[in-house]
C-alpha cells in the first residue's frame, strides 16, 4: 500500500512539473502565376511582365524577408496555361535550416546560386516566355481545373511536433491568372461549357435589360447564362486573383465605354467569374484591373 502511495506521489510530482505545451501557427504563401498567352498580348504585354515582377519582389521582401526572417517555407512559380511550370522557387524543399538560410542570404555554397540568382533567373524566364510564346486561344477554365487537379501546384496545411510542442504550418494558396477575362478559344464546338465571349456577354446584357435586373440576378434567375460550377476538394484552399488588362468595349483614346455602367463587358465578366468561383467552392476571388 505504501509503495502505491509513493508511486502515485512521484507521478503527480512529475506531471505537475511538466511544462505546458507551447503551440504556434506559422503561415506561408504559395504563389502560383498562370499567364494566358493568347492574342490579348497584342495589347501591351509589358503590363503583365511589370505586375509579375512586382509579385516576385513581394515574394522576396514580404514572404522570405532575407536578413529578418528565419526558416521561411513560401514558394512562387510561373507557367503558361498550355505548358508545365517554367520557373519555380520553393523554400520548403530545403529542410535543413542552416542550409536554407545560406540559400536565402546567398552565402557560402550558395554565393552565386542562392535566392538572389534564382530571382534573376525567374524574372529572365518570365520575360523570355512572354517574348516567344503565343497561343491562338485557350480553354482557360478547363486548363485551370487540370492544373489544380493534376500538377500538384497546391500546398496543404501540416504540423510538426516533438510530442509536447506543436507547430502548425498553414499554407495560403494564391493563384494569379493574367488574362483579359474573356474565355474565348479555338475548338468551341468540342467543349463549349466554359466558353464565354462577346456573344455570351451580349446575351447577359440583353437579358438584364429585358428583365430589368442586374447581372448577378440574371445569372441566378437563368444559370445557363453563366458558367457551370466545377467542385473540387482542393478549391477550398485557393484564392483566385484575376488580373485583367483589356476592356474591349472601351475606347482607349476617348476613354468612353460603348455600354453604360452595370452592363459593361468587364463588369459582366467579373460577375460571371465571381459566381463561378463561389459556386465551385473556391476560398475567394479578387478581380483587379491594371
Amino acid at each position: 500500500m505504501k509503495i502505491n502511495i509513493i508511486v502515485c506521489s512521484v507521478i503527480i510530482l512529475l506531471t505537475s512539473c511538466a511544462p505546458d505545451p507551447q503551440n504556434q501557427t506559422l503561415t506561408y504563401k504559395n504563389i502560383v502565376i498562370l499567364s494566358d498567352m493568347s492574342s490579348r498580348l497584342d495589347n501591351r504585354p509589358e503590363k503583365d511582365i511589370d505586375e509579375i515582377l512586382k509579385l516576385v519582389q513581394f515574394f522576396k521582401t514580404e514572404c522570405v524577408k532575407p536578413g529578418v526572417k528565419i526558416g521561411d517555407k513560401s514558394s512562387i512559380s510561373f507557367s503558361t496555361f498550355s505548358e508545365k511550370t517554367a520557373a519555380s522557387i520553393d523554400l520548403n524543399k530545403i529542410k535543413n535550416i542552416g542550409e536554407k538560410q545560406r540559400f536565402i542570404n546567398s552565402t557560402s555554397e550558395y554565393k552565386n546560386c542562392g535566392l538572389d540568382q534564382k530571382i534573376v533567373d525567374f524574372e529572365r524566364i518570365v520575360k523570355n516566355v512572354y517574348a516567344t510564346t503565343r497561343n491562338e486561344g485557350l480553354d482557360l477554365i478547363s486548363l485551370l481545373i487540370e492544373k489544380i487537379s493534376n500538377e500538384q501546384i497546391i500546398k496543404y496545411n501540416t504540423y510538426l511536433t516533438d510530442g509536447i510542442d506543436t507547430t502548425y504550418l498553414d499554407f495560403e494558396n494564391h493563384i494569379y491568372i493574367f488574362t483579359d477575362g474573356y474565355l474565348e478559344y479555338r475548338g468551341k464546338n468540342t467543349n463549349s461549357q466554359y466558353y464565354f465571349g462577346n456573344s455570351e456577354i451580349e446575351k447577359v446584357r440583353k437579358y438584364c435589360k429585358h428583365k430589368n435586373v442586374n447581372v448577378l440576378n440574371a445569372l441566378e434567375l437563368n444559370p445557363s447564362l453563366g458558367l457551370p460550377k466545377y467542385k473540387n476538394k482542393l478549391n477550398k484552399y485557393i484564392t483566385l486573383h484575376i488580373l485583367e488588362t483589356h476592356e474591349r468595349d472601351k475606347n482607349l483614346i476617348s476613354q468612353i465605354y460603348n455600354n453604360e455602367t452595370g452592363y459593361r463587358d468587364n463588369e459582366i465578366l467579373e460577375t460571371v467569374w465571381r459566381k463561378w468561383a463561389k459556386d465551385s467552392g473556391f476560398l475567394d476571388l479578387t478581380w483587379d484591373k491594371y
